[in-house]
């Protein structure tokens, strides 16, 4: 396993760019020459799945046509997913007859898409059912990101640990490194906070790693670091649901008004998870009031 990524790496740069949320920069600096026809289509994908990371759902679809090959057909689905909730249902059976083809149903993206998309729909079960076998180190990241969702740490260290005997200084190790840290807390915080800083001092700052930073601020209680953070994050990206949704719960827990950036967040992203939640709430508080009206 650890063969596969020693040796020179023409698309390392872009890999890394799309890793820490730099995705504009994943684009900008795409254009590599003399790439193998395997490079050429894993560069496309990133470049593509950068675009879908901006909101760019439209260009992906447009762009990428039927005789496309497979890892992008796959990102295409991920795009159409994304786009409409109307096209959800036909774009997971699409994805689950690929999934069953025995030409297509092993490639690395088809199945990392998936676990994506299964996630995004909290099957979770379904998801490393595709995952599970690993084979690259996005898919084991994903996979310590599903597990973590099913609270489930002590299998997510087992698969971060097996991540770290591949390639213990991989910015995706490091990452599901802070991951698993933040979600087992305690001193392990601390470490988690370190992770972001030493990403915020060797790459350019991103959202990712703002909100990374904050949300380890906002578990060992510094909510006014975290607010700075985030603030930073919102100046970078005014629509980015995960700083609108962090500035929602920092801003309650500083006893501010949250109404504004809950607001933002319920109109350029009303399917997050924070904003069903809370509607969910509401619905609960108001049949409470009927009962005893």
């Amino acid at each position: 396993m650890a063969a596969a990524y020693s040796g020179p790496d023409p698309l390392f740069g872009l890999r890394n760019n799309f890793y820490i949320g730099a995705y504009q920069a994943a684009i900008n600096n795409s254009d590599i020459p003399n790439l193998s026809e395997e490079d050429s289509i894993e560069r496309d994908s990133l470049v593509y799945r950068s675009y879908i990371a901006l909101g760019s759902y439209q260009l992906v679809i447009n762009e990428i046509d039927s005789s496309a090959a497979t890892p992008l057909q796959a990102v295409k689905l991920l795009a159409l997913y994304l786009a409409s909730p109307d096209t959800k249902e036909a774009t997971i059976s699409s994805l689950q007859e690929w999934l069953g083809d025995p030409a297509i149903g092993n490639n690395p993206i088809l199945r990392l898409i998936a676990g994506i998309i299964f996630m995004h729909e909290e099957d979770y079960g379904e998801a490393l059912k595709h995952t599970n076998a690993g084979g690259t180190m996005e898919l084991n990241a994903l996979n310590v990101q599903i597990l973590l969702k099913m609270h489930r740490s002590e299998l997510a260290e087992k698969q971060l640990r097996a991540m770290q005997q591949i390639d213990e200084d991989h910015t995706l190790t490091q990452l599901a490194n802070a991951w698993h840290n933040i979600a087992v807390g305690g001193g392990k915080l601390q470490e988690a906070y370190l992770i972001y800083q030493d990403f915020a001092e060797k790459y350019q700052m991103t959202c990712l790693i703002l909100n990374g930073r904050a949300v380890c601020c906002m578990h060992m209680g510094n909510f006014s670091e975290a607010e700075t953070l985030l603030l930073e994050a919102l100046n970078k990206d005014a629509k980015d649901p995960e700083t609108l949704a962090n500035l929602v719960v920092c801003c309650l827990h500083l006893g501010k008004s949250a109404s504004r950036f809950l607001s933002q967040l319920k109109l350029a992203h009303p399917n997050h998870l924070l904003v069903k939640r809370i509607a969910s709430a509401e619905e609960n508080f108001e049949r409470a009031l009927q009962t005893v009206a």
